[in-house]
């Protein structure tokens, strides 16, 4: 029988003896020295920038080393800048507010950098990161600059580094840096220790009014703006305008003398946005008239040495082996009911050189 040369799909056919072997080019970013770092981020490089603030939000030892290096070198160059904080609890519209204040405020000259602060999981320590899909303008400004940072561990609603992270854009030429925190609550004082301004935006009718009028929340605040203030939400706003103006006439004036406002404003619509930077401009030139702007950046730097301290403390003390290896030993007797946290505490200091 003949055989046939067509080509089944069941047939082997000779594979290749030698595979191929191509050079693959892998993209590596140049090292550069932080010389080089301070120049561009001066030039506002915003490549450099990015990098920078990357090394700045490293917990790997040599990047920090270095970060701290370009922090320094940076700092004659920074505190130029309006700091802006802005909080409120989760779909108020901060992302639609900022991105509305942000148009504003380049229309008239400035170039803004935007420090958004997502949340990270409690499980995985993952962050969404999707500020920059939420501003689709703003991402196109090439005054603007947009960096998104997880918040992680921190109670404060901002992201570890934020702080440093608020020097290299104002030593990159930045003039109004905006923090978009997490959101509202007890620790959001962290947030207040490192900026000029705190804008709290609310929400008319979602139920939280009450919960609006909290001691802590009210003192930190330099203006309450109410957000979606449009369509059938207008008199809901109005009622809850006068609702915490009377809130905030039973505190007394903060240490400048300044009465905080209530403002309704509607970002989707761009209604309210300039009265609301006239407010902040009105609110920097009070201060400084009555000589609290550099004092209150004075207090802010005092905070933020000491909550340096206790975080460098803290790390170094998890991070010792005989604290290591001793925590685990004692939290098994805690678990088994043979000692109490405090006594462990106490043990735990004594090992470490402390005296309780």
């Amino acid at each position: 029988m003949k055989k046939s040369n067509k080509i089944s799909a069941l047939n082997e056919i000779e594979g290749i003896h030698k595979p191929i072997q191509q050079k693959v080019k892998r993209s590596v970013k140049e090292e550069i020295s932080v010389k080089e770092y301070v120049k561009k981020i001066r030039a506002c490089d915003i490549s450099i920038l990015s990098r920078a603030i990357t090394l700045v939000e490293s917990s790997l030892p040599k990047h920090q080393e270095v970060a701290l290096q370009i922090v320094n070198s940076c700092l004659p160059f920074s505190g130029k800048s309006i700091r802006i904080g802005i909080t409120g609890v989760p779909g108020v519209g901060k992302s639609t507010f900022i991105e509305a204040l942000g148009n504003h405020l380049t229309s008239i000259g400035n170039k803004v950098a935007i420090l958004a602060v997502d949340p990270s999981s409690s499980l995985n320590k993952g962050s969404i990161l999707g500020d920059k899909t939420r501003m689709e303008t703003l991402v196109q400004n090439t005054n603007v600059y947009i960096r998104p940072s997880a918040s992680g561990t921190t109670l404060g609603g901002v992201a570890k580094k934020t702080r440093e992270s608020i020097l290299l854009c104002e030593a990159a030429g930045f003039d109004i840096i905006l923090i978009e925190t997490v959101g509202v609550g007890q620790s959001e004082t962290a947030v207040h220790s490192m900026v000029d301004f705190f804008l709290l935006l609310k929400l008319a009718g979602a139920g939280d009014e009450l919960q609006g009028i909290k001691r802590g929340i009210i003192e930190m605040a330099d203006t309450i703006v109410i957000n979606k203030a449009d369509g059938e939400n207008i008199q809901p706003a109005k009622l809850a305008k006068i609702a915490f103006e009377n809130a905030l006439h039973l505190y007394p004036l903060n240490s400048n003398a300044w009465q905080p406002r209530v403002l309704l404003a509607s970002a989707l619509n761009n209604i309210g946005i300039i009265e609301v930077w006239n407010l902040i401009d009105d609110f920097v030139k009070h201060s400084k008239e009555h000589n609290s702007f550099e004092t209150k950046r004075q207090k802010q730097e005092e905070f933020w040495l000491f909550d340096t301290l206790n975080e460098q403390l803290k790390l170094q003390f998890y991070s010792n082996p005989k604290i290591k290896q001793a925590l685990k030993e004692q939290l098994q007797l805690i678990q088994k009911k043979k000692t109490t946290p405090y006594e462990v505490a106490s043990l735990l200091l004594k090992l470490y050189g402390v005296e309780s």
